[in-house]
């Protein structure tokens, strides 16, 4: 993966299992000066002592120094807040990929940067092909750049694409050209103590919990009707807000026939459904905004007026589809970039206000990705 050994400093994101770990114990077998870092977040499990306990077991096993970073205060407000509002405006947010960009790649990543570290790294599935001049390092030599992961079935390059380009000849993960079996194997022969620990299934720092008993808590819900596109009552639903556009279980269905969620009307307090085989379910076409570009040719390219063929997921791990982003008219330069995605052949892919569409290009390489509308 690295040209030669070095003693460059990296602070290695450790979560307390296995995939931070076996990073951090890759980082030191190729010579890198390792910290192991613990986020404590806005927890909600209660588990954040375990596996902090966890992580630093692992950093006590591979001999690195070990820190804990309390960003719970600023986790809760950039993090917790951004999902409930979104929540509560009813669109669908996405956690994971704001936690990326404001917590591990925004308040970690500073602090590392101000304590002198050259790199910021964690367990990851993804591919960072990069070059840093500073340094005189490559790693994963090619055209740089973020790529899925070999391990297709846990890339998670899709969690990424928000993050900001400059702060990528920074990020090591060295997970991205190994399987999920493989790191199991080298947790279990160099003996750490997570090895058989199993695979969180949670939010980002927020833990594994019932997602609806959340939203109960934090939102007053008010049980409506469910309509389907004639205008007939075929349900009943708990709250629009605990519901996704796409989603075809966990509400009171009458009709007798399997129906998908294609709209959210807050004000009438209603979901709008299509029955399973009615085209509309079929998406042509869609916009996004806030779009973050991680190729300067791309983002040129695109802001000079050109369309773009792409190959786009809207969810994690949805298979990809081709697509042609097109520019919209952006007149007020503090306005953020958006466009109008045209999908070439029209599938179910159910694009929901609030969640990302992520690019990427026939070689597999992850080049941005915006916020559906």
């Amino acid at each position: 993966m690295f040209l030669k050994k070095n003693n460059k400093k990296v602070l290695v994101a450790m979560s307390g299992g296995v995939d931070s770990s076996v990073a951090a114990l890759l980082l030191k077998k190729q010579g890198f000066d390792i910290v192991g870092g613990f986020i404590r977040g806005y927890n909600v499990d209660g588990c954040q002592d375990r596996d902090a306990e966890d992580a630093r077991l692992v950093c006590e096993k591979i001999k690195i120094p070990f820190y804990v970073f309390n960003f719970e205060e600023e986790y809760k407000k950039k993090v917790v807040d951004y999902l409930l509002n979104g929540y509560k405006k009813g669109i669908t947010p996405n956690p994971d990929v704001v936690c990326n960009r404001e917590i591990k790649f925004g308040l970690l990543y500073n602090k590392a940067m101000e304590l002198g570290f050259d790199f910021v790294a964690s367990g990851h599935y993804a591919v960072n092909k990069i070059k840093n001049k500073k340094s005189k390092i490559k790693i994963f030599g090619g055209k740089e750049g973020i790529y899925q992961a070999k391990d297709k079935n846990k890339d998670q390059s899709y969690f990424l694409w928000d993050i900001p380009k400059e702060k990528l000849e920074h990020l090591i993960f060295p997970l991205g050209r190994i399987t999920k079996p493989e790191v199991r194997k080298i947790a279990k022969k160099s003996g750490l103590p997570v090895a058989e620990k199993k695979d969180s299934q949670g939010i980002c720092f927020l833990g594994k919990f019932d997602f609806g008993d959340f939203l109960r808590e934090k939102i007053k819900m008010k049980e409506g009707d469910i309509i389907d596109t004639n205008g007939n009552k075929v349900g009943e639903h708990d709250g629009v807000w605990l519901y996704t556009i796409g989603q075809k279980h966990g509400f009171k269905n009458f009709s007798g026939e399997s129906f998908y969620v294609i709209k959210k009307d807050l004000a009438r307090n209603e979901l709008i459904v299509a029955y399973e085989g009615d085209k509309k379910l079929l998406c042509k076409e869609f916009q996004i905004a806030d779009i973050n570009f991680l190729s300067d040719k791309t983002k040129k390219d695109f802001e000079s007026g050109k369309e773009i063929k792409v190959f786009i997921r809207n969810r994690y791990r949805q298979p990809l589809f081709r697509a042609t982003l097109t520019p919209l008219d952006n007149p007020h330069k503090s306005v953020s970039l958006s466009a109008l995605i045209r999908v070439d052949v029209p599938h179910q892919i159910f694009p929901a206000s609030g969640q990302s569409t992520v690019f990427y290009n026939c070689k597999g390489q992850m080049f941005g990705g915006g916020i559906i509308v």
